[in-house]
């Protein structure tokens, strides 16, 4: 399902220009409230495998309508490349590359500064270095020779945030590695309600920023360590930026991989972060609820469609299970069971499936989980199943054990 989803994105971005494909969820007129923007077509990262994966999420969120806008190749002339920005209420930067027209520079700066919203992902900070409005746009950039003649570093050190102006490089990142994201601004309506720590799945961990820094609020930070090539310094993660009367969502976390595993782009906590900081670009607001398997302090969490999975589509994850096999598939179960059960219509519902499951082709192994999972949220509706799956040598211990359990719950 995945790879005919990523495929299918990647065939309308290749046939190049503008495209629009109907958002996943619509308001009640059919139609996503807000316009998107991507640009992208150049970038020392794998844009081909990013800008379908932006686009796929952003429209995931139900708010947004999203077009792409792709540039010529590199070392092409760019004289035509003229995006009309002002017909959209979010512009996302997927770009690192040539300099675009003067034109479109200055018609880029006076959407900004009149109010319109921005996304800076990633490798976008790469970008124009030598463009002066673009860096105030950003906050913050690195590569490009840039050094500390373009600003500060800022940093978490003593509970506060600091600009560093110390001499040397800026932009760098050690080996990818899962590390954990610390909330500094909670009561921002793109952090509220986000846990105080969460683990994000292997990643660049860009440090070394640095730029004017006019205007920023750093969201949340994250400890670069030595020991994987860091800077043994707290580094901003995810930043606002003031322009004009603009507003700019900056997050240096999704690096794209060249094939079909996305760990980083894959991570609820990215796509939660990237959802919400894109309404509040677009809006100024945020009305988005914090997903139930969010990451947490020592948990990753993952959605390789990127975006929860339906109950149906965790089900068939299960179908192969074997003992020794990744646990992730297990707890996407567990977490839906536990989020859904109200004790009425909802579970009901849960249970039929599970126990239309239990009767079919999965493995031994997946309907002994199931079964456990039933010896904790089951009904006596579950018992005539139960029953039968006692005599299979597989599964009748871990059925009997249900069984008995239920039986108690109900006698009681």
């Amino acid at each position: 399902m995945k790879k005919l989803i990523f495929s299918f994105l990647m065939l309308a971005l290749m046939a190049g220009g503008i495209f629009l494909l109907p958002s996943c969820k619509q308001n009640q007129a059919g139609k996503a409230p807000y316009k998107a923007l991507i640009v992208t077509g150049q970038n020392n990262h794998e844009w081909k495998a990013s800008t379908p994966i932006l686009k796929q999420i952003l429209e995931n969120s139900g708010l947004f309508a999203v077009e792409v806008a792709q540039s010529p190749e590199g070392g092409k002339d760019m004289s035509n490349f003229k995006p009309v920005f002002t017909k959209y209420n979010l512009v996302v930067l997927d770009y690192n590359g040539d300099a675009w027209p003067a034109e479109t520079q200055k018609n880029f700066e006076s959407y900004v500064a009149g109010g319109g919203g921005v996304v800076v992902y990633h490798a976008a900070d790469n970008a124009f270095r030598e463009w002066k409005e673009y860096n105030k746009i950003i906050g913050l950039g690195g590569w490009g020779d840039r050094n500390e003649s373009d600003g500060p570093y800022v940093r978490w050190r003593d509970g506060q945030i600091v600009r560093d102006t110390i001499a040397g490089r800026g932009g760098s990142h050690g080996r990818q590695h899962p590390f954990r994201v610390t909330t500094r601004e909670p009561e921002h309506p793109i952090m509220k309600g986000l846990p105080a720590n969460w683990l994000h799945s292997m990643d660049e961990l860009y440090s070394e920023l640095r730029g004017p820094a006019e205007n920023l609020t750093v969201l949340a930070t994250a400890w670069s360590d030595s020991a994987k090539g860091g800077t043994h310094q707290h580094e901003p993660i995810l930043m606002t930026v003031g322009y004009g009367k603009g507003r700019i969502f900056h997050t240096v976390i999704g690096h794209a991989m060249g094939d079909s595993t996305q760990p980083a782009m894959e991570c609820v906590g990215f796509i939660v972060t990237l959802q919400r900081g894109a309404e509040w670009a677009a809006t100024g607001n945020v009305t988005q609820a914090v997903p139930y398997d969010f990451p947490q302090f020592n948990t990753e969490s993952k959605w390789s469609l990127f975006r929860p999975l339906e109950f149906e589509e965790i089900l068939a994850n299960l179908k192969n299970y074997q003992p020794g096999d990744t646990r992730y598939n297990l707890q996407d179960l567990t977490n839906y069971i536990r989020n859904n059960n109200d004790g009425g219509e909802k579970y009901a519902k849960l249970e039929t499936a599970l126990l239309r499951y239990l009767q079919g082709t999965g493995t031994a192994a997946s309907k002994n989980f199931i079964l456990k999972e039933l010896s904790i949220h089951g009904t006596d509706k579950a018992l005539p199943v139960l029953k039968k799956l006692e005599k299979d040598e597989e599964t009748k211990e871990m059925a009997r054990f249900a069984s008995e359990r239920i039986t108690l719950q109900y006698s009681n």
